[in-house]
């Protein structure tokens, strides 16, 4: 088994059980892309056993901080089974799912969602796509379904200097798929759809949205970055009398015009824009119109903290905008998907957005991923996804 040895204070994290080992904290030690190696301390303690890779930043990703376990195939199975059995103790009402979500699921680099019959996985750590042809096995066994179509071509991959791969793994059949969620029906392409093909992340918030709508009674609502209308129907569902929706992507607004069709909803309630929300959110200003409720989910503006300043800027702008088309009394959902905005700092930035905009509101609650995107104690960069829904001061 090779050994990777840490400078001297660099293992700190690790015995807090945090995952990750940057490659600025070894000081000595290889291995070949996903190779398992013992990770240890300057002082030759053990630490992790953890999956290597050469290429990316994050060098070594850690499976287990158990000495005696041993990084094998009953291993990495009985990881997949722990996981998606956690998921029978969350109440999700759908069958779109994440049963397995990376590092908080002791799983680094591995993502899968499931869609009724069908398995969507993302292999992005050399960890990962090492074990593979494991975790499929591992997955299928433990869902009981055949077909488990790939969808690893996102950035992340890249930087773990791995090929995009993306195509069926097992079983054959249509990409085109359809879910239910709450009381809806919703389609997507697993080929072609963002992330896994569908925002489940934003499942629990797209419920509350539905019920401040109706408890609110929202007339007019405006949903930007719409992309397939998950919130206009929800908006729709808890009776909004109005809603218009914002999207840069034709493919997306005729899906979410489809959805509101499927759903059997009254299409004369909706507008579909395509066009740029910035500039969209000046025009609405300067014409004086405005809103009961806005729901602002753009899409990740900092991949890291490094890029934090820059998505700052543009996140304050946006929600300035808003609050200012914000009716008083109204309710303004806004969101960061971006990993380097921290939830302190995504506040400050909306509390900022507000003092320029010259509107104050209370804080009705704090959002996050949905109950099977968990974020763990040990882990807390699994918390990428956060919000605050805004009740504008009257």
């Amino acid at each position: 088994m090779k050994t990777i040895r840490l400078k001297e204070g660099k293992e700190r994290s690790l015995q807090r059980r945090h995952p990750w080992i940057f490659d600025s904290a070894i000081a000595k030690g290889s291995a070949d892309p996903g190779e398992t190696v013992r990770v240890e301390s300057h002082a030759g303690q053990f630490l992790a056993w953890a999956a290597f890779s050469p290429a990316s930043r994050i060098r070594a990703r850690a499976w287990s901080f158990v000495q005696e376990d041993r990084i094998d195939p009953e291993f990495i199975a009985a990881a997949c089974q722990r996981a998606i059995r956690a998921r029978l103790r969350f109440d999700i009402p759908s069958d779109g799912m994440r049963l397995v979500h990376g590092e908080s699921d002791a799983l680094p680099g591995l993502i899968v969602d499931r869609y009724g019959d069908t398995l969507v996985a993302q292999f992005l750590s050399a960890g990962a796509q090492r074990w593979k042809a494991v975790l499929i096995d591992a997955l299928q066994k433990e869902t009981g379904l055949e077909r488990l179509y790939e969808r690893s071509d996102t950035q992340s991959r890249a930087l773990e200097g791995l090929e995009a791969a993306s195509g069926w793994l097992s079983g054959q059949g249509p990409t085109e798929l359809s879910i239910r969620e709450h009381d809806w029906t919703l389609t997507l392409d697993i080929a072609t759809g963002h992330k896994t093909g569908f925002y489940l992340d934003q499942r629990d918030s797209r419920g509350k949205f539905a019920a401040y709508a109706r408890r609110l009674g929202f007339e007019r609502v405006l949903n930007c970055y719409c992309y397939t209308g998950g919130f206009t129907i929800a908006a729709l569902a808890g009776g909004a009398g109005h809603v218009t929706s914002i999207d840069s992507s034709a493919p997306a607004l005729a899906r979410a015009r489809a959805h509101v069709e499927l759903n059997g909803m009254d299409t004369s309630r909706t507008d579909f824009l395509d066009a740029d929300v910035n500039a969209s959110l000046r025009r609405f200003i300067e014409e004086g119109r405005s809103f009961d409720a806005i729901v602002l989910d753009p899409p990740k503006l900092a991949r890291t903290a490094a890029h934090a300043e820059r998505a700052a800027r543009a996140y304050k702008d946006i929600n300035r905008l808003a609050l200012k088309l914000l009716e008083p009394g109204g309710v303004l959902f806004t969101y960061s998907c971006s990993g380097g905005i921290s939830a302190d700092l995504f506040h400050k930035i909306v509390a900022s957005a507000g003092a320029d905009a010259g509107v104050d509101g209370y804080i009705g609650e704090r959002l996050s991923g949905s109950s099977d995107h968990p974020m763990t104690l040990a882990f807390p960069e699994g918390e990428y996804l956060k919000g605050l829904v805004v009740m504008r001061k009257s």
